[in-house]
């Protein structure tokens, strides 16, 4: 009897469980009733309801204190740049980082590098590693993991740093009116479907013909062939590269400062860049990502803009050890490359990043207590763009306060084209700086020699900044 009625309640148990799984009109009255429906929620659902929730949650301090735009760490502006409707922040960033210096070697307090020149050549790199990694992965069935990765990002406007280092050091840099921008580069949306488009039939092609028992010379030369097709859309939208070009900088008056001398990109690159080092080997990329074990060097797998260029490596660190490498760099005068969750607590009128600035706690009747690993984790939040380090304010013991950027998205955008963050922001929605070796404690750059761990190319984590 003991053991029947023991059966019975693991029986009822098991019922009352499977029906927790559904919404049943149990469950459903259950919620119904949780809902007061009170005066003070009918006042909230009405606000709620009616207004962005960005501007409901805003606090007034937000609108009445302005911006304090006093640092005690600031390099000079170099200018605002736009990179208008199009992904390249990441390349926008890596070539305000080379301009400053650029700039105090010309002699000039305005210069703007050719962001067009450069990214022809990504976006033909691009397609190059796509159709390459289709050819490598030509025996695994369509349905395999990176198969089907290759296929869902066979191009995109979005990069990496190291995407910058590649590009520069195979091409070369030229000024921007050299080459200058069309409407198809500042709007690449169009172009890009095109063009992934064209590289998906181009991939079905060869998976097609290795099926059929081509020799992997016979695919490499269909790959060639078909990127002459690639070649033409992009030289049809971008115009074909400048490969030599008479220059000298200019006055703020317009006048030429020097006589006018002729260059090759590669030659231009290394006259006005060179004291920047070797970017491919002089720099290195710091993480932050508590979701991962510190002090470890990761590699992401297939994360990089060119066949023969260098996959997205990285020193992951605890933020206090991160942040006083960066602001070594500032106080040296050297800008960084920067990336962030930028959407998060961002006022884009005045150009203020700071987590306390909003109250969507109040407004939701909720609370949002997940840390910045746990945001990682549940994908909440990812780096999305890049931006360029150059100011912060500390406090009379060295600690930061506040920190400051200089964005792309043109003078009109946040502070005149800078965007301001507390740190307490920094710490939560920084992700990662690359700086130069010379400023990486000793002992933090022997971790740079151990092996990488892999990591797979579909990790969220990892998607190109935009």
């Amino acid at each position: 009897m003991k053991k029947i009625l023991s059966l019975l309640a693991a029986g009822a148990i098991a019922l009352a469980a499977s029906g927790q799984q559904n919404l049943t009109p149990e469950v459903l009255s259950s919620l119904k009733q949780s809902y007061a429906g009170n005066s003070a929620d009918r006042a909230r659902q009405s606000v709620v309801s009616n207004g962005s929730f960005r501007k409901l949650a805003m606090r007034p301090v937000v609108n009445t204190t302005g911006v304090n735009t006093h640092f005690s760490v600031d390099i000079r502006n170099t200018g605002i740049t736009d990179q208008q409707s199009s992904g390249r922040c990441w390349m926008f960033t890596g070539l305000n980082v080379l301009r400053n210096k650029a700039m105090k070697k010309m002699g000039v307090s305005g210069f703007q590098f050719s962001h067009i020149y450069l990214f022809f050549y990504d976006q033909l790199e691009k397609s190059n590693l796509f159709l390459q990694g289709i050819i490598d992965t030509r025996n695994e069935s369509i349905d395999h993991q990176k198969v089907q990765w290759l296929m869902q990002n066979p191009l995109s406007d979005g990069g990496t740093y190291t995407g910058v280092a590649d590009l520069v050091s195979k091409y070369g840099l030229v000024p921007a009116e050299v080459q200058a921008e069309t409407w198809a580069s500042n709007n690449t949306n169009e172009i890009d479907g095109h063009l992934k488009r064209k590289l998906r039939e181009i991939a079905i092609n060869l998976r097609e013909q290795a099926e059929a028992g081509k020799t992997e010379a016979e695919l490499q030369a269909y790959k060639v062939e078909q990127l002459k097709t690639i070649y033409q859309m992009l030289v049809l939208a971008y115009g074909e590269p400048v490969q030599e070009f008479l220059w000298a900088p200019r006055g703020k008056d317009g006048k030429l400062i020097s006589e006018l001398k002729k260059y090759t990109p590669m030659e231009f690159y290394k006259e006005y860049c060179g004291e920047s080092g070797d970017l491919q080997n002089d720099y290195v990329m710091l993480m932050n990502d508590p979701s991962r074990p510190y002090n470890k060097v990761y590699e992401i797998d297939m994360d990089r803009h060119m066949h023969d260029g260098h996959n997205w490596l990285y020193l992951n660190l605890d933020m206090k050890d991160l942040a006083p490498i960066a602001i070594t760099s500032l106080k040296d005068s050297t800008q960084m490359y920067f990336s962030c969750d930028v959407g998060k607590f961002l006022d884009t009128k005045s150009g203020i990043l700071d987590i306390q600035a909003w109250d969507y706690n109040s407004l939701l009747g909720t609370t949002f207590g997940m840390n910045k690993k746990q945001r990682i984790q549940t994908r909440d939040s990812g780096s999305s763009h890049a931006m360029t380090l150059m100011a912060v304010d500390l406090d009379e013991k060295g600690n930061p306060i506040k920190w400051k950027v200089e964005n792309s998205w043109g003078a009109a955008s946040g502070h005149n084209g800078y965007l301001i963050m507390t740190n307490e922001w920094f710490n939560e929605y920084m992700f990662r700086v690359v700086v130069n070796k010379k400023y990486m404690p000793k002992k933090l750059m022997k971790l740079m020699e151990q092996k990488p761990v892999m990591l797979p190319a579909w990790d969220p984590m990892f998607m190109e900044e935009k």
